[in-house]
């Protein structure tokens, strides 16, 4: 349950609106309306729900509802098709991004990360492109959707800069098909065509809509279940550097002229004196793609081990391990946004455009939070005195990146114990406590959770 917030605390998130120009954005990516109440307004009703613990038709039930408008005032906006809630969404955080590469160096390293994530609708009949989709973590099909998020991130803070919510390639796991009503001009039938895509397909559209609009990252992190060899090859190809963790499969690597799995590399390493890193070796994919494999050991159980692969051989072992540490921020947002900003829970319409644009609404609460957590956690001080002796905010070290990979082991091996727990959602409350103090005021519970 949230608490009420005070009229200074409205005030603050009006102003938040002001600096972040939501409306400039809103109106260049064609989402107005042509009579009542402002798209701005509306936007802003819906953006602050989740802060006021109620949702929509709650909100119309207490006294505030004589006040508002009616309650297709909201769906509409939502259901609408012609908006290009993607061009808000890129427009919102390349203006936060700039604003947070203002206060690092240049030389800090940037990353994008891609990462999906179940949303289930396991009560949904027909909701439109419901699917049978399958969930990593609970390895079951369920009924819902996949979405595909691409993220940027500066090791402390984590920017969502566009998503695909795709159904299934395959008819058979379809259970409901997209509405013949829609104009094929509109960015709503776009959104709907992009559902069927291949998830490689969809992250390399997605890079490139990235690159396109403006952002720009040293390399691309992303789990074991994208970092194959066909996509790293396309992703090499457009000039991005790939960091992934890869898994035991089919896939063969090329060493000495030998074709060999990666166990068998990893049997072949020189013994090593680190209780950390087994060590490193660069080999070539079999499409000759040459990448540097770098194994780390579980510290309590010597003979598991996890390889990262990265596509720029130039780097050191340990600043690869550093560096695919960072991709752990996107998994504090996933869990921010489902227990917290009510990702795919507050609205449970049938359209497919009212899915894109609550969406696109969260991640937009979440650059909002994490603007701010930025805004407090930065030095201030008078004139250029800030960039004279004011450090940066703290990068991710490599003894924090470890930590975050046995916690991965402890995940991988169905870790039970509290604190076990507490050490695989340690980041979370990291990013809890670094919030401003007025942010955490408007939640009862705001605490990691396991």
């Amino acid at each position: 349950m949230l608490q009420q917030h005070s009229r200074s605390e409205q005030s603050r998130f009006s102003k938040l609106f002001v600096t972040l120009q939501i409306g400039k954005s809103l109106r260049n990516a064609g989402i107005s309306k042509s009579f009542g109440l402002s798209s701005l307004v509306v936007f802003q009703m819906v953006f602050s729900l989740v802060f006021e613990g109620k949702n929509w038709f709650r909100l119309l039930e207490s006294p505030r509802g004589a006040d508002l408008p009616g309650k297709d005032v909201v769906y509409r906006f939502l259901n609408q098709a012609s908006f290009a809630w993607r061009r808000f969404l890129h427009t919102l955080s390349l203006r936060i991004v700039l604003y947070f590469e203002s206060l690092i160096s240049p030389t800090r390293v940037r990353v994008f990360i891609i990462d999906d994530s179940v949303l289930s609708r396991n009560r949904s009949k027909k909701a439109e492109l419901l699917a049978r989709v399958f969930d990593h973590s609970t390895g079951t099909f369920t009924k819902g959707y996949t979405m595909l998020t691409l993220g940027w991130s500066d090791g402390f803070s984590f920017a969502p800069l566009d998503f695909v919510m795709l159904s299934s390639a395959k008819l058979a796991n379809r259970i409901c098909e997209m509405t013949s009503k829609i104009s094929k001009r509109s960015a709503g039938y776009k959104r709907r065509m992009e559902a069927f895509s291949r998830k490689p397909d969809a992250v390399v559209a997605l890079l490139e809509q990235a690159l396109t609009a403006g952002f720009t990252a040293d390399y691309v992190l992303m789990d074991s279940w994208f970092t194959q060899a066909p996509l790293l090859r396309q992703l090499t190809a457009k000039g991005l550097s790939v960091i992934g963790m890869v898994k035991e499969m089919k896939q063969r690597y090329l060493v000495q002229g030998q074709r060999l799995t990666l166990r068998e590399v990893f049997q072949g390493l020189p013994k090593s004196s680190s209780k950390d890193m087994k060590g490193s070796v660069i080999v070539h994919t079999t499409c000759g793609l040459p990448v540097k494999l770098v194994f780390v050991r579980n510290r309590n159980k010597r003979r598991e081990w996890l390889a990262i692969l990265s596509t720029d051989v130039t780097l050191d072992s340990a600043e690869i391990v550093r560096i695919y540490g960072m991709r752990w921020s996107i998994e504090t947002f996933f869990k921010v946004t489902k227990s917290y900003l009510k990702l795919g829970t507050e609205f449970q319409g049938r359209s497919f455009d009212q899915l894109i644009s609550h969406t696109t609404v969260v991640f937009s609460r979440y650059l909002a939070m994490e603007y701010e957590r930025r805004q407090a956690s930065d030095d201030r001080t008078l004139g250029g005195l800030f960039f004279l002796f004011a450090d940066e905010v703290r990068d991710l070290d490599f003894q924090s990146a470890l930590r975050q990979l046995m916690a991965l082991f402890l995940e991988m091996a169905q870790a039970k114990s509290q604190k076990n727990k507490t050490s695989v959602f340690c980041q979370l409350q990291d990013w809890i406590s670094s919030l401003p103090r007025y942010i955490k005021g408007l939640f009862k519970d705001l605490s990691c959770e396991s």
